[in-house]
């Protein structure tokens, strides 16, 4: 019972510091927001892909789905 106790308060310290399950997810997510601003501002595949990490191949799924919307 103890442990459980224990647990729930460092479960919840980390989420307070940012360190929770998901967080990982959400910087992903703002990544590619970035680079979705990047391409959408004429930057080169090259250049978005060095600047955010981002794969080739994702910065170029990323292209193609912007291309879609705007179709």
């Amino acid at each position: 019972m103890r442990e459980s106790v224990i647990f729930q308060e460092i479960e919840a310290e980390a989420k307070a510091e940012g360190r929770a399950p998901g967080r990982a997810e959400g910087l992903q997510e703002g990544i590619r927001r970035v680079a979705v601003n990047l391409l959408k501002s004429q930057m080169p595949l090259e250049e978005v892909a060095k600047l955010t990490a981002l794969s080739i191949e994702d910065v170029q799924l990323l292209e193609t789905q912007i291309e879609g919307e705007s179709t």
